[in-house]
């Protein structure tokens, strides 16, 4: 099961939130989403643990709840919706808004 985690603590890392799920069951995979730039966290993650029932029983026995001194949102990850290629969006025509003197 793939469990989102929002509002975590910019100094949460994925050690931590390992040992956080780890109460519940086996945790596969820990994912703590870091600012491109900066490298900072974005103070969301993501954890895959290998067993669904144990991966309801983090998620009720976590959300809401104070982590890291933050109150966290723990729920089933949505897929990720597609996005189009850049070659797809529609780009704004400009041509017709100079003003011509």
């Amino acid at each position: 099961m793939n469990i989102y985690i929002s509002g975590l603590s910019y100094s949460t890392n994925e050690a931590n939130l390992n040992d956080l799920f780890a109460t519940y069951g086996a945790v596969s995979s820990v994912k703590v989403i870091a600012d491109r730039e900066t490298g900072r966290s974005r103070g969301f993650g993501f954890v895959e643990m290998a067993d669904d029932t144990e991966g309801q029983n983090a998620i009720d026995g976590l959300n809401g709840t104070e982590y890291d001194q933050k109150t966290i949102s723990v729920n089933i990850a949505r897929p990720r919706a597609e996005r189009p290629s850049n070659g797809e969006y529609r780009q704004r025509s400009y041509n017709n808004n100079f003003r011509r003197y």
